[in-house]
């Protein structure tokens, strides 16, 4: 069974197989030469060989072969020889053909922070098997444990990617249970190195899915002795590592049918309003981000310019609507739609969420222009 039918089994299989079959090619071609000593007959176009027993031997008869047949049993030779050491790539999984013959593109992101040695570590054990890989980050600041907010921000940064890309995302409250470590293929020709809880599904929504599978084939770990706690070293940074270093991922292990989907709460458009919800803090700044759609705030008859009045937490209060932060003085706070489409509330070069003392979640409710604000929880 070769290593493409049987992805559990070591790579050292198919490194002896290709090392075998070169062998043999070495010895053909040598065999070969042993056997028929070539020697150009000064009657050219002739070409006589001479056996290893000493007796001449005219291989084109009666001289009317044209001069390039006295090399077609050494293009034989050779390309067989070719073909056998062709055959290595095929053992080692390589290459996939969708692969990028450019500088692979590796971009990380996690919730491990920079005040240890975790990113290092990943990223070590990436270089040292992918050493051309260029390594980008999105982010190691996301809230621990927030697979949500992980989730938000690689399918708000994926698209600026090229197909090819490798994502590789550890956001893993659930290391070392039985959940599945995941490379998922979409339909744009990116990969995503993950775990299966989730982070992959706004990406899903937006990009389709073409294909996933699970990582079992040790081939692709740091180590069969796998830790319980630090799947990012042993699992997840060497499998975006392999990709990277154009392995065929169909060998990584089976195939996986039904991925973990988040249902994340989404803003609730009503006759009245709409209700909502803090989903993060657009940091360092402190502003909040919501999950009310611009376009959905606009259809509630409001402008840039606007004073709105909402509620935020059960309390009421009254916003300009703003284009920019500088619509309003430096210290002000103000509504504004945020690079990505959604309504935020900030304060012109300073931190809402500190001033105020305001962190996700929390409730926001916007009533249609006009309307009277009635007490909304």
């Amino acid at each position: 069974m070769t290593p493409e039918a049987e992805p559990g089994k070591n790579r050292s299989f198919g490194l002896q197989k290709c090392s075998y079959n070169l062998l043999n090619g070495i010895s053909f071609v040598h065999d070969f030469r042993k056997l028929y000593k070539l020697r150009l007959s000064p009657r050219l176009p002739y070409t006589h060989f001479v056996s290893s027993q000493g007796t001449q031997r005219t291989f084109f008869l009666g001289g009317i072969q044209p001069m390039q047949r006295r090399t077609g049993l050494f293009v034989f030779a050779l390309a067989a020889f070719a073909l056998l050491s062709v055959s290595c790539g095929k053992f080692r999984g390589q290459q996939d053909s969708s692969g990028n013959a450019s500088r692979p593109t590796i971009v990380f992101i996690t919730d491990f922070g920079t005040a240890n040695d975790a990113v290092a570590i990943c990223k070590a054990v990436m270089l040292n098997i992918a050493p051309d890989a260029r390594i980008m980050d999105i982010t190691h600041q996301v809230t621990p444990f927030q697979i949500e907010e992980g989730a938000r921000f690689l399918a708000a940064a994926s698209p600026y990617y090229p197909a090819g890309t490798v994502f590789l995302a550890v956001i893993d409250p659930g290391v070392g249970t039985p959940r599945k470590a995941v490379i998922v293929k979409t339909k744009k020709g990116q990969y995503f190195v993950l775990p299966d809880n989730g982070l992959i599904t706004p990406v899903l929504d937006r990009d389709g899915l073409d294909s996933a599978r699970e990582i079992t084939n040790q081939t692709w770990m740091l180590t069969p002795a796998v830790s319980s706690t630090f799947h990012g070293r042993d699992i997840f940074s060497p499998a975006a590592a392999h990709l990277a270093a154009g392995w065929d991922y169909t060998i990584v292990g089976p195939q996986v049918t039904d991925l973990v989907r988040l249902n994340p709460k989404q803003a609730l458009i009503e006759e009245k309003g709409i209700s909502g919800d803090v989903i993060g803090l657009d940091d360092p700044f402190g502003s909040l981000i919501t999950d009310i759609q611009g376009d959905d705030f606009r259809a509630l008859g409001y402008n840039v310019g606007d004073k709105v009045s909402f509620q935020l937490n059960g309390k009421t209060l009254v916003l300009p609507f703003g284009k920019t932060f500088m619509d309003v003085p430096v210290g002000d706070s103000l509504l504004y739609q945020d690079s990505r489409g959604r309504i935020g509330i900030a304060v012109n070069q300073g931190n809402y969420s500190k001033r105020f003392g305001i962190e996700p979640p929390a409730k926001v409710f916007i009533p249609r222009k006009g309307a009277a604000l009635g007490k909304k929880n």
